[in-house]
């Protein structure tokens, strides 16, 4: 029996997150994940938007069998099995067939700062390659801004990480935006959240 894990704070922060994507994304469209870990935002997503495709992934294959768990208790027929996806890879998937469809939205929790500073610039790029034209990449998790005082909560958060591993840490948001402008993504949105979290909307040129 697989023992699937459970987020308290994925639990806590799902609907507020679902409640922003109802009034970002049009009635149909396809989606991926990235970092899926427990997979408890998609398939609560999965569920409230039925005519959206949701495509889960993580860069741990020990992750898989846990969202896959995940993806069979919710029963929802839109959302398909994870894939094993490293942001860094050339190609995404690395080690199963190339999405054959560009996504029109790509979305990713607390991942950036708990993963080295090359994923973030590999997210994206890889959202400049699979992001539709005027398809939005959406990030939720903490920040450092420019002008902002920073929470203590973020910032013993941050310590914390980087003394877990030095390649660690909240990132500023303009460095995130700079990367993402790189990409020929224009920031469109920004969201304040519960526990000291943004909500980042990014849209990927149409021309």
């Amino acid at each position: 029996m697989i023992d699937t894990p459970f987020s308290p704070a994925a639990d806590r922060n799902k609907q507020p997150i679902l409640e922003l994507l109802r009034i970002l994304l049009p009635p149909c469209g396809r989606a991926l994940e990235i970092a899926s870990g427990t997979a408890q935002h998609l398939a609560w997503f999965a569920a409230a938007l039925p005519q959206w495709d949701w495509q889960p992934s993580d860069a741990f294959a020990s992750a898989l069998p846990a969202i896959a768990d995940r993806v069979r208790q919710s029963g929802c027929v839109n959302l398909r099995q994870p894939v094993l996806l490293d942001v860094r890879d050339a190609r995404w998937p690395g080690q199963a067939d190339e999405f054959g469809a560009q996504f029109d939205l790509i979305y990713c929790a607390n991942m950036i700062h708990i993963a080295p500073w090359d994923c973030c610039v590999a997210l994206m790029r890889g959202c400049g390659r699979y992001l539709a034209a005027n398809g939005h990449l959406v990030l939720y998790g903490p920040f450092f801004e420019d002008g902002v005082a920073v929470a203590d909560s973020n910032r013993d958060f941050d310590r914390s990480l980087r003394a877990r591993d030095p390649r660690w840490g909240i990132r500023s948001l303009r460095d995130v935006a700079d990367q993402a402008r790189l990409a020929g993504l224009e920031r469109v949105a920004r969201h304040v959240m519960p526990a000291n979290n943004l909500l980042l909307v990014w849209r990927r040129s149409g021309s």
